[in-house]
This record gives C-alpha cells, structure tokens and sequence, in this order.
C-alpha cells in the first residue's frame, strides 16, 4: 500500500458519497471509524494508522482539532470484528476505514449507507463488496492489493525463462479469493500459449512436496508459486517446503508474491 495512493483515495471515497454535501462545512468535526483486523500492539497495524494519520495531517486533518477517530483492533476474531463494526455503525460517522477483505465484508452486514473505504482486499469484486473496480456502486469503494491481469504474464515470462515448457503447475491455496481469481486468469491465458495447465492446492509440506515431484516426473514442467501460497515455519521462499528446494529434479520456478511495503511506525490505540 502506497501511502499517498490510500489517502488520495479516501479523499475520493468521501467526495462520492451522499455525504459530501455536508463535507462543504469545513467547521466540522468529522468522524472516521477505523476497524482493523489485528490486535493494538501489532506492529504492521500501528505503523499503518501511523501512516493514515500522518497522511491525514498532510491534508489538513488533525486529532485533536478538527477530527475525531474512533478506532477499534479486531485481533483476527470473527466475533470481535463484528462486534466491534457494529459499535463503529452506532457512532454514525463520516466514513469508516477497513483494513482488509474479512473486516470490510463484516462493516457491510452491518450497513449499507455508512461509506466504508477498505484496502488490502483483494478481490473486493467477486466478494461481492462492489459491483466492479471502475464503478464501485453502494457504499463501499477501496482497492485491490492485486491486479488480475497481470496474472497472465506470468505464464509468458515463465516461457521466456524456459522456452521448452509445456506444463506449468501452480501452488495456491484455493480457500483463498485472491488465488481463485489469479488462477482463473492463468487458466484463460495458458491456452494461447500452448501450455497445459494444472492446480497444487495441497495445504501440508509433505504434500506439497509429494504433488510437486509427482508433476515433475514428467519433463518441460514449470511452477508458479502464487502469493495465496500457505506459509509457515517450514517453507521458504513462495511458500514452498524448504525440502522441495533442495531436489534437482523440480521443475522450473517462478515465485509470485506481492509484498506490501511497511508504512511509518506511529500509530494509535
């Protein structure tokens, strides 16, 4: 996330909702809700407020002064998020900030006329939170950590990497929206380019380690490591098992992750 895009951004968010009208009375004290998904001690979550109201600052919005925040940490609680979007809807503020898909998806069963400018959501579409990214619709607008498209390439560098490639597997999670929606793309893309596609959605690293030697029995294979990939104490880089890495006989690599850059460190609780 971009710290000058997120804040452009709300900006937008407020000046295209019903509420705008009242935003012309710069004398008033405005109200924003912000429900993160992480508990108040997280350090990501704090240095992301930091960076909010840092951005907020830069454009003439201050607590204390003019602005009034009321900020709540779900701690990754289902119960909690809801709990707590439904105290935010209460207050009846301006706009309500909602730091990931989970937490904006909770914030709308709990209103649909309260804007809500969510990020790091990533496929805010076939969630059903807006009708499409041009014209959002309802009360919710934000942006994808993710752009789909691009997930077609990937294909096309792997074949500029290995030419000889005729099989690519792709390791993903599919509980995971963001990888069902790249991996649809990948599907539309692998026929133009010859390539015979396959899906790896084993969760363990036994099983992934056994889908990916199985795959690579045969020759001209290549993977795609998506960023859905599970991660955990014993995988490396992409989410593949460490042990994977150490076989000469796996296939051609190609790791897609899209690391979100760490904002200022100055938060709120």
């Amino acid at each position: 996330m971009r710290r000058r895009q997120f804040i452009s951004l709300l900006g937008v968010a407020a000046a295209s909702y019903p509420f705008a009208a009242r935003a012309q009375q710069s004398e008033r004290m405005r109200r924003v809700g912000v429900l993160m998904s992480t508990t108040a001690d997280d350090v990501e979550g704090q240095a992301r407020i930091g960076a909010f109201l840092q951005g907020l600052r830069q454009s003439g919005w201050a607590v204390p002064g003019n602005l009034l925040i009321d900020a709540r940490w779900g701690a990754g609680d289902t119960d909690r998020i809801r709990k707590y979007a439904a105290e935010l809807v209460a207050l009846a503020p301006d706009v309500i900030l909602a730091s990931g898909g989970a937490v904006a998806g909770l914030l709308l069963q709990a209103t649909r006329t309260v804007p809500i400018v969510f990020t790091l959501t990533p496929d805010p579409v076939g969630a059903g939170f807006v009708a499409s990214l041009a014209h959002p619709g309802g009360n919710a607008t934000g942006f994808t950590s993710i752009e789909y498209g691009m997930s077609g390439k990937w294909l096309e560098l792997m074949r500029e990497i290995a030419p000889g490639v005729t099989r690519v597997a792709v390791l993903r999670d599919p509980t995971v929206p963001a990888g069902i929606g790249q991996f649809a793309v990948l599907q539309s893309a692998a026929p133009s380019l010859g390539i015979e596609l396959s899906s790896i959605g084993e969760r363990t690293a036994p099983e992934i380690e056994a889908a990916v030697m199985e795959f690579a029995r045969s020759s001209n294979g290549g993977l795609i490591v998506l960023g859905s990939a599970v991660r955990g104490p014993d995988r490396a880089a992409g989410g593949l098992p460490r042990e994977l890495l150490r076989h000469r006989r796996r296939p051609h690599l190609l790791l897609c992750r899209l690391d979100r850059p760490a904002p200022a460190r100055r938060g709120l609780r």
